[in-house]
């Protein structure tokens, strides 16, 4: 795996390059503009110049990951939420492209008053759409849909429902998945030894596909298996535990496969000192390495 953390863009995108090196990523995770807003600042060629600068600087962390907003709902029976939904998606994917970005994940969505079989339909429906329509504009950025913890309405918890938008979308080499242990914990699916572990990822297998997995993110739960909350923990401190990302770091299959945390950013020791906590996460991940 190619470790790594969400980083900071603040300032400037190319500036997550810096962080993200003296964090001691091998690859990161960045917004590419507010994920609390709709609208985005527009992209100008400086901000492209000074990202492949620091780029070639920082060659050793790649690839990059782009997180999409997180007000995007493609599986909102409201059409003209899911219209504002899916335009802002579409721009996602197009700012990914520019930056030369080669993997996108979003938050399927939630079907809210609808029921699942409509929100996963309309969820579909968006990523073909958006397939399709940045095709040639955007050859080179894959979309991945996150697995997610079951809460609410949300879409995503379960296998069968990747399983079934996946099959509504039809093949298409851009689209993929990113597995969230976190999620997929608080979903329902036990990870923690390997024989769970082993039984998990057979499980993905035979529903979706092991190769849809293109990227990963790497949180610890705060809350037991099965929960439906979506709370990250630091790596080893939650329920998952080391042994759970044992699993992970050392199965073959994901070898160069970018692993991002999403785990709290600091902590303070007992004299009130703040820690930079992502180089103690990685640290944590990369010890677990046999």
């Amino acid at each position: 795996m190619r470790l790594g953390a969400h980083m900071s863009a603040a300032g400037g995108l190319f500036k997550a390059f810096a962080r993200g090196d003296e964090a001691g990523c091998e690859s990161m995770l960045v917004f590419t503009k507010s994920n609390r807003q709709w609208k985005a600042k527009p992209i100008v060629d400086k901000d492209v110049e000074k990202y492949r600068k620091a780029a070639a600087e920082y060659d050793h962390i790649h690839p990059v990951a782009v997180h999409a907003s997180y007000l995007i709902n493609i599986a909102s029976p409201k059409d003209d939420l899911w219209e504002k939904s899916y335009q802002a998606l579409k721009d996602e994917v197009e700012r990914a492209a520019a930056f030369d970005i080669p993997l996108l994940t979003f938050h399927p969505g939630s079907f809210v008053s609808s029921d699942e079989q409509s929100g996963m339909a309309r969820i579909a429906r968006g990523l073909k759409r958006l397939l399709e329509e940045t095709a040639e504009s955007c050859p080179n950025v894959t979309v991945c849909v996150e697995t997610m913890a079951g809460q609410g309405t949300n879409i995503g918890s379960s296998f069968e429902q990747l399983a079934t938008i996946l099959s509504q979308v039809g093949e298409n080499e851009r689209l993929g998945v990113c597995f969230d242990t976190c999620h997929v914990f608080a979903a329902g699916y036990d990870i923690r030894t390997p024989e769970t572990y082993a039984e998990t990822m057979a499980a993905f297998d035979e529903t979706v596909g092991l190769d849809k997995i293109k990227c990963f993110h790497l949180n610890d739960s705060k809350h037991e298996l099965g929960s439906n909350k979506d709370r990250h923990e630091h790596i080893g401190e939650g329920f998952i535990g080391k042994s759970g990302f044992a699993n992970f770091v050392n199965d073959s299959r994901w070898a160069n496969h970018p692993a991002h945390l999403e785990t709290p950013k600091t902590e303070e020791d007992e004299d009130g000192n703040e820690i930079e906590m992502d180089p103690v996460n990685l640290k944590t991940l990369r010890d677990l390495i046999e």
